[in-house]
């Protein structure tokens, strides 16, 4: 559990100074003769370009198009190339990875590495020196950048690269915890694995993924058919990644395990697995929870018909709360008829209880 003014110091520092925290990872080695060719004809991105030390985000695909994992791509050497995942997503990379090996000269193995995260804009100056001895030890130094939010990753063995909990940091540095880290990933819109990164998805749902991770001056490569059909007709897919934002009701001041508050503010959290629904108008004559019609800058509320209102029309996928916001957000997928940015209903997974409004937005949220 952490506490509020806590984690509201680390989101600062992890935007504004310096933080630190560990960013599990599954991490492979992808070498031999053939390696460049084959991957280049099962990744998204352009392998053959990407320079020694360069990394890129790119996509790995099923044959039909929809996604297997999200990965980083970094050579290494002429030869050589470093993979990593989020953790708990490595064995289905390396398993789809080697459905079409065949006998390609390729070797993939597992390696026992470790990735800590470096972000804010004090990084370059807080951390140059921890950088330059991980980098002499044979750690690799990955640039990040999404959606405005930056630093590095720091990747390498776990006997370079150590948990930045286990021991003290340059000054400057704030070691983080994994509510703060969620409350920036969500908050910059950034996917992840397992949540708004499944089996199921097609990149293009993913607002700005296909952007990142896609090569479109490259040759052909596994699952790359949905990939530029769906490019050539301007991404529009039934369902795409939007911002939700609550209410701002706060609890007991503790935040953990995806849940802020007490026994009494319970029902104003945000959690994984919530609907969201059209918003209904209120009663005739009566203040709906947008306040009075006319309330300026509050938009009005659409005359929805009773049995349109309670169709769910997304889902939310992941929540925290969010210091800089002084609210709960969430990622979530909204289907294509309804507007964002604009109000919604949500209720819970189970369907139990009330619906109460919310706001889906554009990402990122900051």
């Amino acid at each position: 559990m952490t506490d509020l003014a806590d984690l509201a110091a680390q989101v600062t520092a992890l935007r504004h100074g310096a933080g630190a925290y560990l960013l599990p990872r599954d991490v492979f080695s992808v070498r031999g003769d053939d390696a460049t060719a084959y991957l280049q004809g099962q990744l998204s991105q352009d392998i053959a370009a990407l320079a020694v030390g360069a990394s890129a985000d790119s996509l790995l695909l099923q044959p039909d198009g929809k996604l297997s994992a999200l990965l980083r791509v970094t050579r290494v050497d002429a030869a050589g190339y470093v993979l990593d995942t989020d953790a708990g997503f490595g064995d289905t990379m390396v398993a789809r990875l080697k459905k079409f090996l065949l006998r390609s000269k390729v070797e993939i193995e597992r390696l026992e590495w470790r990735c800590v995260a470096l972000r804010g804009a004090g990084v370059e100056t807080a951390a140059a020196g921890l950088r330059a001895a991980l980098g002499e030890a044979g750690a690799l130094d990955l640039p990040f950048e999404w959606n405005g939010w930056g630093g590095v990753d720091l990747l390498g063995p776990t006997d370079v690269v150590l948990d930045p909990s286990a021991g003290p940091l340059p000054e400057g540095i704030t070691v983080c915890g994994r509510d703060a880290a969620e409350a920036c990933r969500i908050a910059s819109g950034i996917p992840a694995m397992g949540s708004e990164l499944t089996d199921k998805t097609i990149a293009a749902e993913a607002g700005g993924l296909v952007e990142r991770t896609v090569s479109f001056t490259k040759g052909c490569y596994t699952g790359q058919e949905l990939v530029a059909r769906l490019d050539s007709r301007g991404n529009n897919v039934p369902r795409r990644l939007v911002g939700v934002v609550g209410d701002g009701v706060v609890g007991d001041g503790v935040v953990g395990d995806g849940v802020v508050g007490d026994g009494d503010h319970d029902g104003e959290r945000l959690a994984f697995g919530m609907t969201l629904h059209a918003p209904a108008p209120p009663p005739a004559g009566e203040v709906g929870p947008d306040g009075p019609p006319d309330a300026p800058d509050v938009p009005d509320v659409p005359d929805v018909p009773d049995v349109v209102a309670d169709k769910v029309v997304g889902t939310i996928t992941s929540a925290a709360w969010s210091p800089e916001l002084h609210t709960w957000i969430a990622l979530a997928y909204l289907h294509r008829t309804v507007e964002a940015p604009g109000p919604v209903r949500i209720r819970t997974g189970d369907g139990l209880g009330g619906a109460r409004p919310a706001r889906v937005a554009l990402l990122p949220l900051i």
